[in-house]
């Protein structure tokens, strides 16, 4: 089995899959990649099953030195990198792949064939970053296991960004929750900034505030991507390690086929939202599984 290792390992480079799934009652959210699409990419390039553990990188990249020869792929947010993004590249032993920071968005991923071999928690090899479930942040020096787990030949032909990831600044699509009706177009007016504070837990936005009723609600569960409108006015995004439940109104949530988009929110970017018929949504996701699974 081999290995890579973290000659400089970024801001917050952590090992990530799809997440934990089934642990929700117990107030387990599912973490897992902030773009899952972006890893499920990279994974079917390089022969992995989608669901296989890689390098999530946040807002800076890193270096990181390959013992012997591998494929890998390397998807998400442009950023100065010396290889192509988007397609299997072939790694030779003591090769150092160096990553920059990001520049169109805020995470790039690197997956490698065979996937990251890393214990699993509670059935994923995610780390939840707020709880510190399945690890930490890489440091300089970490020795990573890469597996034996691909499942297919890589993709040898050159691919590219799929169009829908191309398009910039384009409103993050909604359809209504379960308050919209405690709401006007409040939401929907106005263009928001993405608040430093954010984090994996939840994408804070600063805007004109908007009314929220208060007082009227129990508890309730939450999914990703549920706008939530707190007493102070200004919405926040639950985002992949949110909490499983939630006593705020919610007036929209984001939907599917824009999850990835969330996880490429950086700091101080602007948002705005647009509504969507149901329908349209689940059209725009099925267009989405149709792009991946192009690449198997």
């Amino acid at each position: 089995m081999s290995s890579l290792r973290a000659v400089s390992p970024g801001f917050l480079t952590t090992v990530q899959d799809l997440g934990r799934f089934g642990w929700a009652h117990f107030g387990v959210s599912a973490s897992g990649a902030a773009d899952a699409l972006a890893l499920r990419a990279g994974n079917l390039l390089v022969g992995n099953a989608e669901n296989a553990a890689a390098l999530e990188m946040t807002l800076v990249g890193g270096a990181f030195e390959f013992e012997a020869d591998t494929v890998i792929a390397l998807t998400g947010s442009e950023f100065g990198a010396e290889l192509p993004l988007w397609t299997a590249v072939e790694i030779k032993g003591g090769e150092t792949v160096r990553c920059g920071p990001t520049q169109s968005g805020a995470r790039c991923y690197l997956a490698v064939r065979g996937g990251i071999a890393v214990p699993k928690v509670m059935g994923s090899a995610s780390v939840h970053v707020m709880t510190g479930v399945g690890g930490g942040a890489l440091r300089k020096g970490d020795v990573l296991a890469i597996g034996d787990g691909a499942v297919r030949r890589p993709r040898r032909t050159r691919h590219g960004a799929p169009e829908f990831v191309r398009v910039p600044n384009q409103a993050l699509r909604v359809t209504t929750g379960p308050q919209a009706a405690w709401f006007q177009d409040e939401l929907y007016a106005a263009a928001w900034r993405v608040s430093e504070e954010s984090n994996r837990m939840g994408i804070r936005l600063r805007g004109p505030a908007i009314p929220s009723p208060s007082g009227h609600m129990i508890t309730e569960g939450v999914p990703l991507g549920a706008i939530q409108v707190p007493p102070d006015g200004q919405p926040i995004v639950l985002f992949v390690e949110h909490q499983t439940t939630g006593g705020y109104p919610k007036p929209a949530n984001v939907i599917s086929a824009d999850f990835w988009r969330l996880g490429q929110l950086r700091p101080r970017a602007e948002v705005r939202f647009a509504p969507v018929a149901m329908d349209d949504a689940i059209e725009l996701l099925r267009g989405q599984e149709q792009w991946l699974y192009s690449l198997v």
